[in-house]
């Protein structure tokens, strides 16, 4: 930051016309040329001029708040702050509102087209390769599992990020209305939203970042069919459930969406990186490749989902009042669950631990 002054109006006391007078009273030398100009130089004007360069740098902030200059203790916070902005705090974030009119992929029509497409295509793809090719020879993908892997690695570590922070920043600023007119709790409002909730705010943005992910992670049940993977179109309809309890979750505003979404990016973003490190080939990819990482994850999941379904159930019917937000929508989606385990139990039950993209295999020991 620069300080315009004058140098003439903090010199106003001292005018130019009496310091020549005071000069040639007392005999004294006039000024002389120096490289072409003038240099003045008198004791007189050496204390004014050390008030002139305190007074400039008073006006200038300390280095800490200076444009461009920062301490090494302000980076963290400052780098905080900026993710906590553009996760939590951005305009198009805070006032996000569910709209089948205003956003892509928002209405029944497009749902249920993509859901019949979807499987349609990938099981006349996965009878077309088992009539052409006699024996279960996969097709090579080259380096698209793996790029599609960390990928969705990325995009499910961002909207656990996103939501994570925006859920913070929800129950603060809800907590006031929670005060004495219900017994709400952050906790309570995990699991069950209240009656009449609408899907806008912070928590249903990354509800929707989750929903369009769900297409992006659909094509790993096309990767299962091109690999010829035993039980690839049980993954198919998997894949098309979890658009549709996606899809769910936005059009009623479900309840327990919030901890499902975290729950399901987390250890996506776990069994993603794991497979991207083993379809790249990465520094020890051999001794992990039988690692049962993505059987770890899924257990944990589901884990994660049998719990939150018993807390709906027992916030719903006994401890809050008026029962909880899109307790229909949660019937649905709880034989969507049951499907998934179905699949979970036909995939790892009898010959063994089978990725959805065909990655690491591991056969039991009988």
């Amino acid at each position: 930051m620069l300080c315009h002054c004058d140098v003439n109006e903090l010199l106003s006391d001292t005018p130019q016309t009496s310091y020549h007078a005071q000069l040639n009273k007392e005999g004294r030398k006039q000024p002389t040329s120096f490289n072409g100009g003038r240099l003045y130089i008198s004791i007189l004007l050496l204390p004014k001029s050390l008030s002139i360069l305190h007074a400039v740098h008073a006006q200038l902030p300390p280095p800490s708040v200076r444009p461009g200059v920062r301490s090494t203790t302000d980076r963290p916070m400052a780098a905080a702050a900026s993710a906590a902005y553009w996760l939590a705090e951005h305009p198009a974030i805070v006032g996000f509102r569910w709209s089948p009119t205003h956003l892509w992929c928002s209405t029944w029509a497009f749902l249920l087209g993509f859901l019949a497409s979807y499987v349609a295509l990938c099981l006349a793809l996965d009878a077309f390769l088992g009539a052409a090719l006699r024996r279960r020879k996969p097709l090579p993908l080259g380096p698209f599992p793996a790029a599609h892997a960390l990928l969705m690695a990325a995009v499910s570590a961002a909207i656990f990020a996103g939501t994570l922070l925006s859920a913070v920043a929800e129950i603060r600023d809800m907590r006031w209305s929670w005060r004495g007119r219900s017994r709400t709790t952050p906790f309570r409002w995990l699991l069950c939203f209240p009656p009449g909730t609408r899907s806008s705010g912070r928590v249903f943005f990354w509800s929707y970042a989750y929903y369009l992910s769900r297409y992006l992670h659909a094509a790993r049940g096309v990767f299962a069919v091109l690999r010829r993977r035993r039980g690839a179109s049980a993954r198919v309809f998997a894949h098309a459930a979890s658009v549709a309890m996606a899809f769910l979750w936005l059009e009623f505003s479900q309840s327990f969406q919030v901890l499902a979404i975290l729950a399901s990016t987390l250890t996506h973003t776990v069994a993603f990186v794991f497979r991207f490190w083993v379809g790249a080939g990465l520094p020890a990819a051999r001794a992990a490749r039988g690692a049962p990482v993505a059987l770890a994850c899924q257990l944990a999941l589901l884990g994660c989902n049998l719990a939150c379904h018993v807390g709906v159930v027992w916030m719903h019917f006994g401890a809050v009042g008026g029962g909880c937000s899109g307790i229909g929508a949660w019937v649905f989606n709880t034989l969507l669950n049951a499907a998934l385990l179905w699949v979970f139990l036909h995939c790892y039950g009898k010959r063994g631990v089978c990725d959805d993209d065909g990655g690491a295999t591991v056969k039991k020991e009988l």
